[in-house]
């Protein structure tokens, strides 16, 4: 996750996402498909890792509504009369040409209302969906999330899958098989 004011946030892109040719070789620091940003700074902390994602074909995440139990305390405020989220939707939405762009949004499985009002807002644009499993996001609380085909979604779930030993439901595995109760713990997600 990255986010910062113009100049620094070129250097991240390149430094993360990019390549930088040293001598007759490209060099990249990381071997990145995609990165997640903050829009907190405006267009001008965002438009460099577009540059450089569609220079290399490479992609990013926005946080638009994210997934944590505090995120409310700025992305729900009223601007306007409308959520900040929205606004953040909107904008990344306007810049697109009609197909799914490399530009996605983060928009948390914990908040299903609100990933139907994006899923409206954002009709084409790929979520990344935090907040399944251990933040108590559920099946059906990402249905939202994809589009009427069954795509654009992207559902992540860290904790509920690395740590599944460490659940009631996964304790018969044990921590000395952990790579067994996360397999099982991934084919129940997919189920």
């Amino acid at each position: 996750k990255r986010g910062d004011i113009g100049s620094t946030s070129s250097a991240y892109a390149v430094g993360h996402i990019g390549s930088v040719k040293v001598g007759s070789n490209e060099c990249r620091g990381f071997n990145t498909d995609f990165i997640t940003v903050n829009p907190y700074l405006g267009t001008d902390g965002i438009k460099p890792f577009v540059n450089v994602c569609n220079d290399e074909d490479r992609g990013l995440f926005v946080l638009v509504k994210t997934s944590n139990p505090s995120s409310g305390e700025f992305q729900d405020r009223l601007v306007d009369g409308r959520p900040l989220y929205e606004l953040v939707a909107e904008k990344g939405e306007a810049s697109m040409d009609g197909d799914y762009s490399n530009v996605g949004a983060v928009v948390g499985a914990t908040y299903p209302e609100m990933s139907k009002i994006l899923r409206k807002l954002m009709p084409k644009t790929y979520f990344l969906v935090p907040g399944y499993g251990a933040q108590g996001g559920t099946a059906k609380d990402l249905m939202h999330c994809f589009n009427e085909d069954g795509l654009g979604a992207v559902v992540n779930s860290s904790r509920g899958i690395i740590a599944a030993y460490k659940q009631e439901k996964y304790a018969k595995f044990g921590p000395e098989h952990f790579a067994e109760a996360s397999r099982q713990a991934v084919v129940d997600m997919i189920a």
